[in-house]
């Protein structure tokens, strides 16, 4: 009698020939739409700032004494006009000739397109060598043209051996706004040049990054086409930070998704002949971990709408809308555009079809570097996790470098500066806080007695009121009350009222975005409380700001970590698993943040950071560290279901490890992109998750996770069934 065959059964997947008709047309009808949804986003490119604002006050909180006051400037000056300061330096005193020629050419200002009419007159320094005009830039120019105009126009008309200067809030912003400039055409082009790179190299194909990159590019488009339009019509706030980080992040999530899908298919083309059949496989066995994955990153950045600060509340919804873009193109246009090609997408490295070597494999490759890895974990878990905890912990302690409490406004844009060289100028030989004073909003009967307040601190050169009959539009105020203009005799200007307030300007001994200026703006709103007085101005909306960061910072960074823990506990079934995978991802931020302070401090000399900084750092870094987490965990889950938790954890390992290892990749060389725009923050944040993400993938996701939950076992996974049960 013969023996049965006992040789394993190679898996294979089955052709159907069923519905053949939908494995057709329904992926030519997704790739249409996805065509019809990326034209029209894509013309929106370099129109965003149709949509957005940089003004800071923008997005402080409605309660904000800022924000009032800002709200009130309006009706007292009747015009939304920003203020430019054009300074007038030269080495020696000016003479006569040289003034003449200065106050010529500031009234000849407005004829500049996009410079309002009311021009100050030219004011000399008490040195004789400095001439300062406030020059309004009307509200709907293009302030980065009208200011650069203004400052060209001014050079021509004096006399040469005469620098001048556009500073003030006017040549703030419109440094801000050619530091954005960029965001359209170099980062985007930097971010998917570095992805192309990786992605040939790690595939070594030509068609399949094209592919990859058309699924990011396209949830880019859609994505934009969305937010454009809700920023249009005024549901959203969108400023050049947010649309930077939300190109950077579609592009980053979209490639990762794709990647996890691709390497999914690729596994399936080895069992299975019909390519049909192996993208439904892989869309299987990918849906949940990019679902997952994706509503972890949404469920992170909604907890943003708990921000007081509005460019922190605004960018969650802005973000999620692009993460379920990323995510929905992974999973309808990539798989469509997989079914039409085939194989023939990882040319000239095809996949082969080889059931028997995936059965002697038992589904895990026994050779190559995650192999070696998972043999080294599986002989040395405890040494491995202890020494690389240590390791972080150390990298953790420089933290306590890291000054996140604002920095300057002149600050804000690295390289050359025009505005902050102006600035520099002005307060050597003016008041430092000439053309950015503090603005007071006191009702009318205690005028004198705010005045009285702002005059007895030191930190005030000078006070006057807003005063319409005035032929400045203002008048000064001392401690004998507001000061005639004009010949002798001439009576005291009227200030001007709106509903019973009047506005005081306190101009401000030191640069108005120093800590001195701050520091009396702070204490002008503890001596004004009690005459009903509200204080803004550019010093007191960055003491708001950053107020309000810290405030955030300190409330959404711990629900973030609740949110995402019980996210984890529901994908994983577990308490144990989610609670180490959380612990070991804040240690990898912290490492990250203090390895950056040491950096920042020692090799770039940055002059601090944002309070928004660590915020941002732990969204995204978190948010997105968790997305490897959940592609290693839930395929060592599944492992684990069918050869137990170690042998799971160590098949999870080499399965997962190059496609974790190619998305922590693409993600960091896509954050590192946002230094090219010459943005403090942007840069600072660009270094804090690329440098995050790399450790993360390298040190956290390849070393202290599996060599962690190996030495635990299978209490990982406590209390659910998977913890109960034998080990097969």
């Amino acid at each position: 009698m013969s023996r049965p065959d006992t040789t394993p059964t190679p898996p294979t997947r089955e052709r159907s020939g069923r519905h053949s008709w939908v494995r057709v047309f329904l992926p030519v009808a997704l790739i249409l739409v996805w065509l019809v949804g990326a034209s029209l986003g894509g013309p929106l490119f370099g129109k965003v700032d149709e949509v957005s604002s940089n003004d800071q006050t923008t997005y402080l909180p409605a309660s904000a004494d800022a924000t009032k006051v800002q709200q009130l400037l309006g009706e007292f000056n009747d015009s939304d006009a920003i203020p430019a300061i054009a300074v007038f330096v030269s080495d020696d005193e000016l003479t006569q000739t040289e003034l003449d020629a200065i106050s010529k050419a500031v009234a000849a200002a407005p004829d500049v397109e996009g410079v309002g009419s009311d021009v100050s007159p030219a004011l000399p320094s008490d040195d004789g060598r400095a001439v300062q005009a406030f020059i309004p830039i009307d509200g709907d120019a293009e302030l980065a043209d009208a200011t650069a105009a203004l400052g060209d126009e001014l050079r021509a008309a004096v006399p040469d051996g005469i620098e001048v200067y556009i500073t003030g809030p006017a040549g703030f912003s419109a440094d801000l706004v050619a530091g954005f400039a960029g965001i359209d055409g170099l980062l985007l082009g930097v971010a998917l040049l570095a992805v192309l790179v990786i992605l040939v190299l790690v595939y070594r194909s030509f068609l399949l990054p094209l592919v990859v990159l058309s699924t990011s590019l396209f949830a880019l488009c859609v994505a934009l086409l969305v937010v454009w339009w809700l920023a249009k019509f005024g549901v959203l706030l969108l400023s050049g930070q947010t649309q930077g980080i939300l190109f950077i992040l579609v592009i980053g999530a979209a490639t990762d998704y794709a990647l996890l899908f691709v390497s999914r298919f690729r596994e399936e083309l080895r069992v299975a002949q019909d390519k049909g059949a192996a993208v439904i496989a892989a869309w299987k066995g990918s849906v949940e971990p990019i679902a997952a994955s994706g509503g972890t990153v949404i469920a992170g950045l909604l907890c943003l709408l708990l921000s007081d600060l509005k460019s922190n509340s605004t960018l969650g919804p802005v973000a999620a809308i692009g993460i379920v873009f990323a995510m929905l193109s992974a999973l309808t246009l990539l798989p469509s555009l997989l079914l039409l090609f085939g194989r023939a997408v990882f040319w000239p490295r095809r996949p082969r079809f080889e059931p028997e070597v995936v059965a002697a494999e038992h589904g895990m490759r026994t050779t190559g570097l995650w192999a070696r890895l998972a043999g080294l974990i599986k002989r040395r878990p405890r040494v491995i996790w202890i020494v690389t905890t240590l390791v972080l912990l150390a990298g953790a302690a420089g933290v306590t470098q890291l000054d996140a409490n604002g920095v300057p406004q002149s600050d804000l844009v690295l390289g050359a500066s025009e505005a902050r060289d102006g600035q520099t100028v002005l307060g050597e030989h003016f008041p430092g806080g000439s053309g950015s004073p503090v603005y007071v909003v006191v009702k009318e009967d205690r005028l004198q007695d705010a005045a009285d307040i702002l005059l007895a601190n030191d930190g005030i050169d000078s006070v006057s009121v807003t005063a319409s009959d005035s032929p400045s539009g203002s008048a000064p105020v001392t401690a004998d009350g507001i000061t005639a203009i004009g010949a002798p005799g001439t009576p005291a200007p009227e200030p001007t009222t709106v509903d019973g307030d009047v506005l005081l300007q306190g101009t401000l001994t030191d640069a108005a975005d120093s800590e001195a200026a701050a520091a009396t703006v702070r204490e002008l709103r503890s001596d004004l409380d009690g005459v009903g007085a509200l204080v803004g101005g550019v010093t007191a909306t960055s003491i708001d700001t950053n107020d309000a960061s810290i405030h955030d910072r300190n409330l959404i960074i711990p629900v973030i970590l609740v949110v995402i823990m019980f996210i984890l506990m529901l994908l994983l079934r577990s308490i144990i698993a989610p609670v180490l995978l959380i612990l070991t991802t804040v240690l990898s931020f912290g490492t990250a943040m203090g390895v950056s302070a040491l950096v920042f401090n020692g090799i770039f000399a940055f002059p601090g950071a944002d309070p928004a900084v660590p915020l941002f750092g732990f969204v995204f870094l978190v948010a997105l560290g968790i997305d490897y987490n959940i592609f290693l965990m839930t395929r060592v889950r599944e492992e684990s279901k069918a050869h137990g938790t170690r042998e799971g954890i160590l098949r999870g390992l080499s399965i997962t490890g190059g496609v974790i290892t190619s998305a922590g990749l693409v993600l960091a060389a896509t954050f590192a992109a946002l230094s090219v725009i010459p943005i403090l923050f942007l840069v600072q944040l660009a270094f804090i998750v690329a440098f995050g993400v790399l450790l993360d993938t390298f040190v956290v996701r390849s070393l202290l996770v599996p060599a962690l939950t190996y030495d635990i076992g299978k209490a990982i996974w406590w209390p659910s069934k998977l913890w109960r049960r034998g080990e097969p």
